[in-house]
């Protein structure tokens, strides 16, 4: 039996007109249209954290399909403790720096732009070559289950908390990281402070639980996310792009939400929109929610109150309509999408063409979401198809 397919209506299509007007983001990034790939963990270089030319092949289809925009997995930025998962790549040293060039340069062949986007794990670290144990704000066990299709298994490890030098090698990390993106070609980099992630584990109060500068107050409890952000645009060339990437919910705790609701937002996007920063990326479960009861504004609606620099919306924006509508509400300036690119590296130029959706196939990441399991997934359902297709 086929699976549904979405096949926009015309009247419809004509409506998602605007989503490929062209976007300027900072001096660097002059986008063709407001579509990004939005990151997504795919745990598929090599043992040493090189990226591979399956990768590169995987960043290039996107390019190809319309994407103005791609931003690349998670990728570590340190070899210490900032990696989370094995096979994540990193940009922690110059082999994995010149690994990367490949892949920028088979996007830009194909007229997208590239940004990378800088992570640390911090707590939530399953998988790290370079240390045996986790580190963290403090001494505090995350939620739930490690990733068991990111070859994780069991509760989260106890971290330990993180000492003064450990917080100084972590932002060094990041602006090291940065100066190697940029030297390999990408046209920025995102911070990632979203998502249950070291910055994240900083910002959240109950896996904060410090009393020097960077515990107590939401003002402190930020403070390493700026201190990051000086950092890596101290370590880059002016005019290269710097973006943070914000969220309530975490990786292993879909639902948090900010204890200040509405205020929270105002102060943590105000002081991240103060900072020299060139957009501000929101996710959530549904991008176009109300984030806080239901008369509140979305997620990246409250961002946008509070930046001048332009607000990329991520959350089940597969959906044209959905995605179409968070920018002619004026919600967001550009959307990201992860489940409908990964169903359609072309989903651009399908909403164009008005062709078929197809919906997501999970088995694309199970057991592990990597490269090489959504290639033999898409190969047993090409000859699944032929054997149908097949005279009875």
């Amino acid at each position: 039996m086929n699976a549904p397919v979405y096949r926009p209506a015309r009247a419809a299509h004509a409506a998602h007109g605007h989503l490929f007007t062209p976007l300027q983001v900072g001096r660097a990034l002059s986008l063709p249209n407001r579509l990004a790939v939005a990151p997504m963990t795919r745990v598929s270089a090599t043992a040493d954290g090189r990226a591979t030319t399956q990768m590169a092949d995987y960043y290039e289809a996107f390019a190809a399909g319309g994407f103005g925009l791609v931003i690349t997995e998670g990728i570590y930025t340190d070899q210490a403790y900032a990696q989370g998962y094995l096979f994540q790549p990193g940009l922690a040293d110059d082999a994995q720096r010149d690994a990367w060039r490949a892949v920028v340069d088979r996007v830009h062949a194909r007229g997208g732009r590239i940004v990378a986007q800088l992570m640390h794990a911090g707590a939530l670290s399953q998988g790290n070559p370079h240390r045996a144990t986790a580190k963290g704000p403090s001494a505090v066990q995350p939620k739930g289950q490690q990733m068991a299709f990111y070859r994780g298994e069991g509760p989260y490890r106890m971290p330990e908390a993180m000492s003064d030098e450990d917080i100084a090698e972590a932002i060094d990390g990041f602006a090291q990281a940065a100066r190697r993106a940029q030297e390999a070609g990408f046209d920025g980099v995102e911070i990632h402070g979203a998502n249950g992630y070291l910055l994240d584990q900083f910002l959240t109060a109950h896996t904060n639980l410090r009393e020097d500068r960077y515990g107590g107050s939401l003002d402190n409890r930020l403070r390493l996310t700026l201190d990051v952000i000086q950092a890596v645009r101290r370590s880059t060339a002016e005019g290269f792009a710097v973006g943070v990437r914000s969220s309530q919910g975490k990786v292993n705790d879909f639902t948090h939400k900010w204890e200040g609701g509405e205020a929270d937002a105002a102060q943590i996007f105000g002081a991240l929109g103060a900072q020299p920063i060139d957009y501000l990326h929101t996710t959530e479960f549904e991008a176009w929610r109300p984030a806080f009861g239901e008369r509140s504004p979305s997620l990246a609606a409250l961002a946008r109150r509070h930046v001048s620099v332009p607000v990329l919306a991520n959350g089940s924006l597969h959906d044209a309509t959905q995605a179409g509508g968070v920018i002619a509400r004026e919600e967001a300036d550009f959307v990201s999408l992860g489940r409908g690119a990964l169903a359609h590296a072309d989903w651009p130029a399908r909403l164009r063409a008005g062709a078929e959706f197809e919906p997501f196939d999970r088995e694309l990441l199970a057991p592990i979401a990597d490269l090489a399991n959504a290639a033999r997934h898409r190969e047993t359902v090409r000859r699944a198809a032929g054997s149908d297709q097949a005279p009875r």
